[in-house]
């Protein structure tokens, strides 16, 4: 839900690739979001093919009360780590993602 707020509008496939899963993987992630009222599907104006995916107010409510506990969780590890070796940290588990979808390519 992460993605699709920072990213509303975009299409399931885009979503998909940037999760690093399949785009039918995501279909069925898409399906229970959209079933428990969170997402919405609505055609592209630009490509009627397309499908573009959009928060419902519940599902921003929802989003912001799990990046608030993700906050809360990760205040510790930012407060000890500092900001320069939270900044590598990122960088670090991005290159490991980024190697494991590599490798699934």
């Amino acid at each position: 839900m992460s993605l699709i707020a920072a990213n509303p509008g975009n299409s399931q496939k885009q979503l998909a690739d940037w999760a690093g899963i399949t785009g039918p993987a995501l279909v069925g992630v898409v399906d229970e979001l959209e079933n428990r009222g969170l997402v919405t599907r609505e055609r592209s104006q630009q490509d009627r093919r397309r499908n573009s995916l959009i928060l419902t107010d519940k599902g921003q409510r929802t989003t912001e009360a799990m990046m608030a506990a993700v906050a809360t969780i990760e205040a510790p590890i930012r407060d000890s780590l500092g900001s320069e070796d939270m900044r590598q940290l990122i960088m670090l588990v991005d290159r490991a993602v980024g190697a494991l979808q590599q490798d699934s390519e």
